[in-house]
């Protein structure tokens, strides 16, 4: 006679270790196996769209810092970009490259913390994040050196960035550039046969591709199941179709290729920021662009490959000194709305896994 136990709610979070931020899964649990979820946003709601529509265009920019802060870096560039399409404005090009230097840097920074914090929810100990954090603060003291800020960087502006690059700056690049390679190597070989980590991530939580495409999934979320699609290929938007680069896919759409589609990134970043330190020109770095811009009545769509997918923001001008609307489109939010289909029939000791594949952050999910 087989044993039959009354499924029953488990509430994971809003405050839980695993969930990374005020993020809450109602699971209906049969026993350990996941028969249902309901994931529940709006705890850290800030209105931040709300908020753009009465500030200056140039004053929104700290609020999209506040969105990934994981990579503020690329939701300043999406933002400004949707701006400068607008308003016509000519980015000069030395400002271009710093964008993509910037860009770039910051995909790896994201990229250490989510395999940091995803390998610690995978139970292969605490030891692989604090190899990581510990080549994310050489590219924070990067980006300290050049904005003077450590996580929320308020760096890229309309028509080009805030400042020039201090005379120091391009060394320490350098240094980095040469050493990150071997670290990425090792972090290769601790984690990718590990056999703990293998159980925990290879074949659990698949997302098919036709499901990934049907709801709107991008970045390494997508690319793990085999398209290829990248915006900086697809689209290219600043100066990236200047460079040679590769789009890493995976091949399952299960956590491990999650993992290793971003492993893979970090190297293809590496390529794209060292050519362009050998590509680099003189010049200015900001277009002459007035304090209170008035972009023409319209409407304009910006959008970057950022570390978690399409970061996007559709700005509508009815011609005054503040956006009238300011969408954004958060692919934390797009990539999680599979959460459901990938996670019932596992374990709920899967759904952590599944969850931290996902590399969210709440800022933008909860704008």
């Amino acid at each position: 006679m087989q044993l039959r136990t009354e499924p029953y709610v488990l509430d994971m979070g809003p405050v839980h270790p695993s969930t990374h931020g005020v993020f809450r899964m109602r699971v209906t649990l049969d026993g350990e196996a996941v028969l249902n979820l309901e994931p529940v946003f709006g705890y850290l709601h800030r209105g931040v769209e709300k908020l753009a529509e009465e500030r200056a265009y140039s004053g929104v920019i700290p609020l999209t810092d506040r969105l990934d802060y994981v990579a503020s870096m690329t939701n300043n560039l999406a933002y400004v970009l949707a701006v400068e399409k607008l308003a016509e404005i000519k980015v000069p090009e030395r400002a271009e490259y710093l964008r993509v230097i910037m860009s770039e840097l910051q995909r790896i920074s994201a990229h250490l913390v989510s395999i940091g914090s995803f390998t610690n929810d995978s139970g292969c100990y605490f030891t692989p994040f604090l190899y990581m954090y510990r080549e994310r603060e050489k590219i924070v003291d990067l980006f300290d050196m050049v904005c003077g800020q450590r996580l929320l960087y308020n760096y890229m502006r309309i028509g080009g960035v805030s400042q020039d690059i201090p005379d120091e700056f391009l060394p320490a690049l350098r240094k980095v550039v040469k050493h990150l390679p071997g670290r990425i190597n090792e972090y290769d070989r601790l984690l990718s046969e590990n056999e703990i980590f293998l159980a925990r991530t290879k074949g659990v939580g698949i997302l098919p591709k036709e499901t990934a495409i049907n709801i709107g999934a991008s970045g390494p979320v997508l690319r793990s199941t085999g398209i290829e699609w990248d915006i900086r290929k697809k689209d290219p938007y600043s100066i990236y179709d200047r460079f040679d680069f590769d789009i890493p896919t995976g091949e399952a759409g299960d956590c491990y290729d999650r993992y290793y589609v971003r492993l893979q990134e970090m190297r293809q970043s590496i390529r794209i920021v060292e050519q362009a330190l050998k590509q680099i020109p003189s010049g200015p770095v900001k277009a002459d662009v007035p304090q209170l811009i008035r972009p023409p009545v319209g409407e304009a769509y910006g959008h970057v490959e950022g570390p978690t997918g399409e970061v996007g923001f559709h700005v509508v001008s009815d011609g005054g000194i503040a956006p009238y609307r300011c969408h954004i489109r958060a692919p934390s939010l797009m990539n999680l709305t599979g959460l459901y289909d990938m996670s019932v029939g596992w374990k709920v000791q899967d759904l952590i896994v599944i969850f931290g594949s996902f590399a969210i952050t709440m800022g933008e999910i909860d704008r």
